[in-house]
């Protein structure tokens, strides 16, 4: 792991300590409180394991709660309040006045989380949480929960038991039992609301333990208990991920609130405006080649399109001081194009000079302009012209620098465009640049925004339309468009460096190739199934963001890809469809009583072994011929997606004729070799609606 890595935060949690809580999240504090055993007081563990992740922790040590105290925050935190008498404590009267609760249930209301922690016997710690807690249907017992048996027969220990009917599941989130000390019990006007209850061996039995209710903009959680998240208990049972769960469902309002708007000032300069007008007007010139035949066209008007053009560029030039000798080489290749007849063009050496790579900041912008085709949109070779910024996240720059080195990865977001790229084109690469040679590659740049934002919007249908509990992380990642958006540099950047790593019997960069389409397809999804594991193994190596790369390949792959594009040889869409056939076929994702339902505790460790199928067709690969190598390929697929009736690559209908020309199997190819199951036929009706 790098030393000092770690992400941009989005939500800052306040632990309040001025009403007499019995915690703190300060060690010195937490040392007063109880020298002998500071960790029976604190609660320090509980924001470190915030802090790792997307949160800012603070605390109030000095009252009042009020507004001013309040702006900024997103999650307040009320750790039992006591008086002193009962509990060692930070200090302070347990009761919040008036003014605090008003001021507490508007910050609610105004899309804030409130997370309430109370006791066995509320009512003798001398607080008014009740009364806090008022609008939101939730209000202690004054009682003390026992159970014998569980832990070692002691009656002060008591197992929460998930409720399954519960209105918000996605807190139960890898949770089957938490463990508590001395905990009361809730009383909850809406029972869909009750999160965790005692067992039925409990006294009282199936009383609440935790509840979550939403309120106007806000959210709320109540426990019963505040030892479950103290640093002596956050660990045992299912706690923490309890508390992880609690905390993220509380604060979505923050991460949908993440979006950082792009702000250009060479987008609103008026030599943009006029290149971008002069260039999609010669672009509808041109012929599929990228020529523009002067018989058709008049070679004046062409003329005026490209000077224009020109002027413009050498009038950007200042704003984009790093790419001085690109721009230059640009005038002169379009100077050179125009007097040689307006022929195929061959930007050649201005790609050369091109160099995104060597500049990748956080917010540096680049002025690209080229004859190119854009990918999932047009063959056709079109002048195109583009202002792109390179976003460079503080972590992307340690990993990439000390890890996972890629040094021709460039994440970028669209600033602005002309026409070619209003289509779903994600990349931009020199392979897709008009030139006579073969271009040399110096950069892969992924539009990061592009595919972060497609993740999400599929996501959010695809977990509506197959009533998927999404893991409360998740939904955060999904309801933020920065978090997203990073969360996708780091796979793209891991991803890429995965192609050339491996036992590869061909060459992973294949645009130009021409293989049977699920070649690509495994490659695609082999590369996805590396990053996947090498996300696990960062974030227990205590970076935690990397979870949700697992997340976005997970959802892409399983929600996206598939029901992407059409089905003319659709390779991401064909490695989804394998990785859901296999999962199901494990058992790890089932789809039963009208949901989809992902067994989280196993899922890793499907994803490595489906890893591992396909590397071990790698490495046998490498000593076969390459039809061979294409048919062990084809069965690979066929065992879990099933082929189309009419394929003439199945096992059972293959005619096997001379290797000696590759190309006529390839032409046995079906155009939709391995149709959409019922189940994504299904989802793709659903979502389209």
């Amino acid at each position: 792991m790098i030393d000092g890595l770690h992400q941009r935060t989005v939500a800052t949690v306040l632990f309040d300590e001025s009403h007499g809580e019995a915690w703190s999240i300060r060690p010195e504090v937490a040392a007063r409180m109880r020298p002998s055993h500071p960790a029976a007081s604190s609660y320090a563990a509980a924001a470190a394991e915030l802090s790792a992740r997307d949160f800012d922790v603070s605390v109030a040590t000095q009252g009042p709660l009020d507004e001013e105290s309040l702006s900024g925050v997103d999650v307040l935190v009320i750790a039992h309040p006591s008086d002193e008498k009962w509990e060692r404590t930070v200090g302070g009267s347990p009761r919040f006045s008036e003014a605090e609760i008003a001021a507490v249930q508007g910050f609610v209301a105004r899309g804030g989380g409130l997370i309430v922690l109370g006791e066995e016997e509320e009512d003798k710690y001398g607080g008014n949480l009740d009364e806090l807690l008022a609008p939101y249907g939730i209000a202690f017992q004054n009682t003390i929960a026992f159970e014998y048996g569980p832990e070692d027969g002691m009656p002060s220990w008591i197992i929460g038991e998930a409720v399954p009917t519960t209105a918000e599941p996605g807190i139960l989130h890898r949770i089957e039992e938490a463990g508590f000390y001395r905990a009361g019990a809730l009383s909850v006007e809406d029972s869909a609301a009750v999160v965790l209850r005692t067992r039925a061996a409990t006294d009282p039995p199936g009383a609440a333990l935790v509840a979550a209710a939403k309120h106007e903009g806000g959210r709320v959680v109540v426990a019963a208990d505040s030892d479950l998240f103290g640093d002596d208990y956050l660990r045992r049972r299912d706690n923490r991920q309890l508390w992880l769960n609690l905390v993220y469902w509380v604060s979505l309002a923050a991460f949908r609130a993440d979006a950082t708007p792009i702000v250009s000032d060479a987008a609103q300069d008026p030599a943009w405006l006029r290149l971008k007008q002069a260039t999609d007007a010669l672009r509808r010139l041109q012929q599929p080649k990228g020529e523009i035949d002067l018989t058709q066209h008049d070679a004046d008007e062409v003329k005026t399109l490209v000077q224009t053009m020109i002027q413009a560029i050498e009038e950007l030039g200042p704003r984009f001081p790093h790419e001085e000798d690109y721009l230059a080489q640009v005038a002169a290749d379009l100077r050179e194009w125009v007097e040689g007849g307006c022929g195929k063009p061959d930007f050649r050496r201005s790609l050369d000079l091109f160099r995104p790579d060597l500049n990748r900041r956080d917010g540096v912008e680049n002025l690209v302009v080229f004859p190119l085709y854009t990918p999932n949109a047009s063959p056709d070779t079109r002048f195109e012209a583009l202002i792109t910024r390179t976003p460079w996240p503080e972590f992307v720059e340690h990993i990439e620098r000390g890890l996972y080195d890629n040094a021709k990865f460039v994440p970028v977001q669209l600033v602005d465009n002309t026409a070619g790229y209003d289509s779903e084109c994600a990349v931009l690469f020199p392979e897709t640049v008009s030139v006579a040679e073969r271009p040399t590659n110096h950069f892969g740049a992924i539009f990061c925004d592009r595919e972060s934002a497609r993740f999400r919007r599929a996501t959010a249908r695809g977990a509506e339309a197959l009533t998927i509990d999404l893991p409360p992380d998740a939904l955060a990642l999904v309801s933020s468009a920065d978090l997203s958006l990073e969360t996708y540099i780091l796979w793209d950047m891991i991803h890429d460096r995965w192609h050339s790593h491996g036992d590869l019997p061909f060459d992973p960069f294949m645009i130009r190739q021409r293989l049977p389409y699920w070649m690509y397809s495994l490659e695609e999804l082999r590369v996805d199934l590396a990053t996947y594991g090498t996300a696990g193994e960062l974030a227990r190596d205590g970076f935690p963001f990397a979870r949700y790369v697992q997340y976005a390949i997970l959802f892409d792959r399983l929600l996206r890809f598939p029901i992407t594009g059409n089905r003319v040889r659709n390779y991401d869409g064909l490695g989804g469809q394998l990785l859901f056939g296999y999962l199901h076929e494990h058992g790890i994702v089932r789809w039963t009583d009208n949901r989809l339902w992902i067994d989280w505790d196993h899922v890793e460790d499907a994803v490595g072994e489906l890893r591992e199928l396909i590397e071990e067709l790698y490495r046998h690969g490498i000593d076969t011929s390459k039809v061979t190598y294409w048919m062990a390929a084809h069965d690979l697929v066929a065992r879990y997606v099933t082929p189309n009736v009419g394929s003439h690559w199945r096992e059972d209908k293959r005619v096997y004729s001379d290797e000696a020309e590759p190309r006529a199997w390839i032409d046995r190819v079906q155009d939709d070799e391995f149709p959409l199951s019922m189940f994504y036929e299904s989802l793709k009706k659903k979502v389209a609606t």
